[in-house]
């Protein structure tokens, strides 16, 4: 199954809106990690490789947009990664929490892989969270970390807003500066940007999607999975 983007809220209404919005249509908003019935076999590793739901040209997806991509590993590695993602998307934290730190030490940190992250909001907690994590500069990868792991304290609580500026202080953010980068009405728009180009030029509609070296897999893929799926293009 997968659950299809919803509409987000008119502008200027993220920090106001972050008392109102519905935990569970938060949750709700990403895919279940479920792969095609067909797949091959990584000749390296013996693991199966999921089948890949389309392609895309790989020049046009690493182009940047609205907002500098944030990217970690070689630029010249042979294997990259695109990851749209959503904050509160559960899906999504499970793929950082337990895949990723394992993905980035077997691949990133080895020089096989550039993974490139880039923002898929479903809803204005996940505006929220995304223009926290740009607003905290060289703190960006650490920000999304802190957030998925904690994401069970911010995401689906009443009063998000207070939840997310005790995560932002952490980050050395103050009131005022919480305040201001949330108010930030061009990065706002720059965040939105960035989802509707990946859904009107790539077919986003759903997270995490990833597209691999050009190839697209909907779902929080597992270590095997990504691993098979690598091993195959090296």
């Amino acid at each position: 199954m997968v659950i299809r983007m919803t509409s987000l809220l008119p502008r200027r209404t993220v920090l106001a809106s972050l008392t109102a919005v519905s935990a569970a249509a938060l949750l709700a908003a990403c895919s279940d990690s479920g792969g095609s019935a067909q797949a091959q076999t990584s000749a390296s590793s013996g693991a199966a490789v999921p089948a890949a739901r389309g392609t895309v040209d790989m020049a046009k997806l690493v182009a940047e947009g609205s907002l500098p991509d944030q990217v970690i590993g070689n630029a010249d590695a042979p294997v990259t990664i695109v990851e749209y993602a959503s904050m509160t998307c559960g899906h999504c934290a499970n793929f950082h929490r337990d895949t990723l730190p394992v993905i980035k030490k077997d691949y990133v940190d080895t020089g096989k892989v550039r993974m490139i992250f880039r923002e898929f909001p479903f809803d204005p907690r996940a505006e929220a969270a995304f223009m926290l994590a740009r607003c905290s500069d060289d703190k960006y990868f650490a920000m999304i970390d802190v957030l998925f792991q904690q994401q069970n304290n911010w995401a689906g609580v009443e009063n998000a807003s207070e939840a997310l500026l005790q995560i932002a202080r952490l980050a050395g953010f103050s009131q005022e500066s919480f305040e201001a980068c949330l108010t930030n009405q061009k990065l706002l728009d720059d965040v939105r940007a960035v989802r509707q180009r990946g859904a009107n030029d790539f077919g986003v509609d759903a997270t995490p999607t990833f597209f691999i070296n050009g190839n697209k897999y909907s779902g929080a893929l597992t270590v095997a999975e990504m691993s098979a799926i690598i091993d195959s293009m090296l």
